[in-house]
């Protein structure tokens, strides 16, 4: 195929609503990861929680965010994609926005009703709700407005903004929080600012995308059905609960390591400014590792990147300090694009007519569960090796220990798949 007919291809395989929903998603990401990137330190410094209950806060709200795609994306396949959107942006607008106000006078009656611990708790999980459907729309929206020629172009654009978002939401907060000496309240109510203006876009000019004529599950009820419908497929849920390893070791960047550094490296360091570090190496990386790894078998790709992700937390092991934090990004990114490439489409290509919300929502099962057993995982081995034994950065072998663990897995579950029956192409 010659150069002009890919372009006129790309030109017209995408349908408006795919870059509609592509640039709110930018926005989204910005708004969530400049929050994540400060809400640690937010938690154990500013409002005075353990490290422990730090990590169990941030799992809970962490399983709702990549949980709820699950149920969120088979219920945007039944009541449409518009309304959804909608809704979740202005549930992110009000959640963020409380949570700049958990210090004011006027949340005083709900701090002394509920304590500080509840109410933070509640808070936190309004905006979890909003990403949770973001996703699965987005990603479904993907799969409706892009030709089958494009598709795979489409996840690869749809990953790419993903990671703008990342980049840029750390460097914000940074910019807010320490440039404008604004503070980490702040931080949240400028993402209040970005998702409220994205519902505005979406309300002007996102439309429905057309679903072919594919048929639409006949009730709510059918669409929570439609959940375990997909959990009767024991060699994805095997395959999921794989990958779930992977993040447990990837969510340490946001949860026990901004701490540890703070806590054990330099206790005024600036840690939202390096963690844009991860996301800009996917973005220059992408491509290079997409084509070098090309030739291998996609579940052995995503071993590989397992194992990689897995060696980049031994830098923080030897060398722990910022410049070891910044090289262990450089690392895990690598790990990242490696698995991360074909994982997306492969979802999509599974999900029934109808059904791309649902199955769009499983691909965020494992981030979910990942994220949950971070949380408190992180938590603890900072306490214990920290507080109990006083070497914390020790604590790091154990990160490796379960990515390497992971790998393993991923590899013996191709060996299993391959020989008892041939899996789907994940290429």
């Amino acid at each position: 195929m010659s150069l002009s007919q890919r372009s006129r291809e790309i030109r017209s395989g995408f349908a408006p609503a795919f870059w509609v929903a592509n640039s709110t998603e930018i926005f989204e990401r910005v708004a969530y990861y400049s929050t994540t990137a400060v809400l640690a330190i937010f938690l154990h410094e500013q409002l005075h929680f353990s490290t422990i209950l730090t990590g169990w806060l941030m799992s809970i709200s962490g399983l709702v965010v990549y949980a709820l795609p699950v149920l969120a994306g088979s219920l945007a396949d039944r009541f449409g994609f518009r309304r959804a959107l909608l809704f979740a942006y202005l549930l992110l607008t009000i959640g963020y926005f409380l949570l700049g106000s958990l210090d004011a006078s006027w949340m005083d009656p709900l701090r002394r009703a509920l304590g500080d611990k509840w109410l933070v708790l509640g808070v936190l999980l309004i905006p979890a709700l909003g990403p949770g459907m973001v996703k699965p729309v987005v990603a479904g929206t993907i799969a409706r407005t892009s030709t089958e020629e494009v598709r795979s172009l489409g996840y690869s654009i749809y990953y790419t903004l993903v990671n703008i978002g990342g980049a840029i939401g750390p460097m914000m907060a940074f910019l807010v929080r320490k440039q404008l000496g604004l503070g980490i309240e702040n931080v949240f109510r400028v993402a209040s600012a970005c998702v409220f203006l994205m519902f505005w876009v979406t309300l002007f000019f996102y439309r429905e995308p057309a679903d072919s004529g594919e048929p639409k599950v006949a009730s709510v009820g059918a669409a929570i059905l439609n959940m375990f419908v997909v959990l009767g497929n024991l060699r994805f849920v095997a395959f999921l609960a794989i990958v779930s390893g992977f993040y447990v070791i990837f969510w340490q960047v946001w949860i026990s390591a901004p701490l540890f550094i703070r806590g054990y490296v330099d206790p005024n360091a600036d840690v939202d400014r390096v963690m844009s570090i991860e996301a800009v190496t996917v973005i220059l990386c992408q491509i290079a590792v997409t084509y070098l790894t090309r030739r291998l078998p996609a579940v052995q790709a995503i071993a590989l990147g397992f194992l990689v992700a897995a060696l980049s937390w031994a830098i923080l092991a030897v060398h722990p300090s910022m410049w070891g934090f910044a090289a262990l990004l450089v690392v895990l990114a690598l790990g990242e694009v490696t698995q991360a490439g074909r994982y997306y489409e492969y979802c999509s290509r599974l999900a029934p007519p109808g059904q791309q919300g649902l199955y769009m929502g499983y691909a965020f099962l494992p981030i979910a569960v990942g994220y949950f057993i971070a949380g408190p995982l992180g938590g603890y081995l900072l306490h214990e090796f920290g507080v109990v034994l006083h070497e914390p950065a020790r604590m790091w072998w154990v990160i490796v220990a379960i990515g390497v663990a992971a790998a393993a897995l991923m590899w013996l579950y191709d060996k299993i798949v391959r020989k008892n029956s041939p899996a789907p192409d994940l290429a």
